[in-house]
């Protein structure tokens, strides 16, 4: 059985950093395109960052380059997201997500190809 698990999310002050990770289970993370993705209340769920598949190329969404890093650990079968300098617009609920074909990379296409999600985890950004 597929199955993606978020933790590390939490409370933390403007500037703070925060490590998420998202641990996989049924299948093997580094055949497929995991993607990061965020939930504001009464905002649209958006693409914060994406590792491929094989080579592990990234991108990024534009309000978090230079902050947010994305790795994944093969022999933990687990892809974090390293998110420092946060901002209070940061302050969502973090979704991992994995792409639907195998040997996918993060252009092939956008959140409708992503079959396979986490129960989220809430970060909160606030003084």
């Amino acid at each position: 059985q597929v199955q993606l698990v978020e933790s590390g999310g939490g409370l933390v002050q403007p500037g703070g950093s925060l490590r998420l990770s998202c641990a996989a289970s049924g299948f093997t993370l580094d055949y497929y395109a995991i993607g990061w993705f965020r939930q504001a209340p009464g905002k649209e769920r958006e693409g914060v960052s994406c590792i491929s598949s094989g080579d592990g190329s990234t991108i990024y969404a534009d309000s978090v380059k230079g902050r947010f890093t994305i790795s994944r650990d093969n022999a933990k079968n687990t892809v974090y997201l390293q998110m420092n300098s946060l901002k209070p617009e940061d302050t969502a609920v973090y979704y991992c997500a994995s792409h639907y074909r195998y040997g996918s990379s993060c252009s092939d296409g956008g959140i409708d190809e992503y079959d396979s999600w986490g129960q989220g985890t809430q970060v909160t950004v606030s003084s």
